[in-house]
């Protein structure tokens, strides 16, 4: 089903207004500015008839850009973290396989052991790289918590008092002795166990002499979260959720910037999701705003499209059903065209893909990559070639430019399903004056990773995750606080 605008011409047009010599995205115009409206915006939510709306919102994780620091540099390091989280995700993938697929307890206890010694790598710079990521605010036990929304995350957790070792964030520390309602979750319990199964974490979370269950989650950039797992009331506009299961983190370091945590929002027993299926059915759905950080987004817990402003119909592509997936969320990318031109790639016919809010920029396997990249430079080759820059290997010089013509992408998932990418997720401005525009994709190591849907070709779409009926719907909408 195809849906979206049909364009004759296979084609978008770019506009660039001209500054000096060159060229300027209006997309980037005023970003400080944005950053600096961001941290003194209280992000809203309310509740309207079956569902509860928040707003969502860019995060700029390390708030204003650092003196000295070009805006190239700002960029190669949001663009190094991303690539860093890329890579943690396909290390999760593979130990959720090795884990889950053995049937020897021998075979499992090293699995579970690998998977340890991982958790256990020591800060790196990683957790000093910028990223992009999207908020949201939640109430948890009496105060309130701005947390990144992370569709590839088991748990929600926060940072917690007594801190060892925490990142800076704007709000107080949750503190668990204000709160009444707050226990901490024992070793002998259900979410202790769901907990070690979600994170692939071993037995040894919970020692001879350890009464409460302990949790530890961390990745390959260095970034990481320790504490005790914990509950108490969660509200989300207004709607209360009595004894959410969370992680109270008192070591914790990464790319999180001002932000209380994050929000746990993957296929597992203990994500947001499945602890909310009584009030919100299982369903959730997000529509990205665009790069300036002061436009809003939504997300939508419940199934109530009424709230939804999408322009064209919803349309819903299978969910893949694997039980070795861990909390990610598959579906099958059987195509992609380019300006209305299929391409043509051996690696669709295993095209299982991640879609993630928490990765920027779309990663795919080598094959489909070679073939997207070879059909985009036949299609955009008038305009000069410039040198790829970071994860990017394919840029341009569009100086002196003031229109360009920028080829229709889309997605081709099971069930015919065809996902445009909006115009401003096709190209990456890495230099202000666009002496470097970036083709905004990148190549996997190997045909053997899984490819990943990031949120940069994400914006003004509504993704609609319908964990019940195991599909994913897309609709285009203009993103904003709903």
């Amino acid at each position: 089903m195809a849906w979206g605008a049909s364009i004759a011409a296979a084609a978008l047009l770019l506009l660039l207004a001209a500054v000096g010599g060159g060229v300027h995205c209006r997309e980037l115009e005023g970003s400080r500015r944005g950053r600096a409206l961001q941290r003194r915006h209280h992000l809203r939510s309310r509740a309207e008839g079956g569902a509860t709306v928040l707003e969502l919102r860019r995060h700029h994780s390390s708030g204003a850009a650092a003196p000295g620091r070009s805006r190239e540099e700002e960029t190669g390091g949001v663009l190094s973290s991303d690539a860093a989280r890329v890579e943690s995700l396909q290390q999760r993938i593979e130990n959720y396989r090795l884990i889950r697929s053995t049937s020897s307890s021998e075979a499992a206890a090293a699995a579970v052991e690998m998977a340890a010694s991982k958790a256990q790598v020591p800060v790196t710079s990683g957790a000093k790289l910028r990223t992009l990521n999207y908020v949201a605010a939640i109430g948890l036990g009496g105060g309130e918590a701005t947390v990144i929304v992370d569709t590839a995350s088991e748990l929600t957790w926060v940072q917690c008092k007594p801190c060892e070792s925490c990142h800076d964030q704007q709000e107080p520390l949750f503190d668990p002795s204000s709160s009444p309602s707050y226990a901490t979750v024992p070793c002998n319990s259900s979410s202790c166990d769901a907990l070690q199964v979600a994170a692939g974490m071993s037995a040894t979370a919970c020692g001879a002499d350890q009464a409460d269950c302990s949790y530890t989650l961390s990745y390959r950039d260095g970034s990481y979260s320790r504490g005790v797992l914990a509950h108490d009331k969660l509200s989300l506009a207004g709607e209360v959720i009595d004894g959410f299961v969370f992680g109270c983190g008192t070591s914790n370091q990464g790319p999180f910037g001002g932000t209380s945590g994050l929000m746990g929002l993957g296929r597992s027993q203990l994500s947001l999701i499945s602890q909310t299926m009584d009030q919100f059915g299982g369903v959730f759905s997000y529509c990205l705003p665009l790069k300036d950080s002061d436009s809003s987004g939504s997300l939508v817990l419940g199934d109530d499209s009424s709230v939804y402003r999408n322009s064209t119909p919803i349309v819903y592509t299978s969910m893949v059903s694997d039980p070795l997936q861990g909390p990610f969320y598959f579906l099958n990318l059987t195509g992609m065209t380019i300006g209305g031109q299929e391409v043509e790639s051996s690696g669709f016919s295993d095209g299982k893909v991640i879609i993630d809010s928490g990765t920027v920029i779309t990663s795919l396997v080598p094959s489909v990559y070679n073939a997207v990249r070879a059909e985009f430079l036949n299609q955009f080759a008038e305009y000069p070639q410039a040198p790829g820059f970071s994860i990017l290997d394919t840029c341009f010089n569009l100086t002196g430019f003031k229109e360009v013509q920028v080829p229709s992408f889309k997605f081709v998932f099971d069930g015919s399903v065809e996902v445009e990418v909006d115009s401003s997720g096709v190209l990456y401005f890495v230099s202000s004056d666009s002496s470097q525009v970036c083709l905004a994709l990148t190549s996997l190591k190997s045909d053997y990773d899984t490819s990943i849907i990031g949120n940069y070709q994400q914006k003004n779409l509504r993704v609609i995750f319908d964990t019940s009926g195991s599909q994913i719907g897309f609709a285009q909408e203009t993103c904003d606080y709903l």
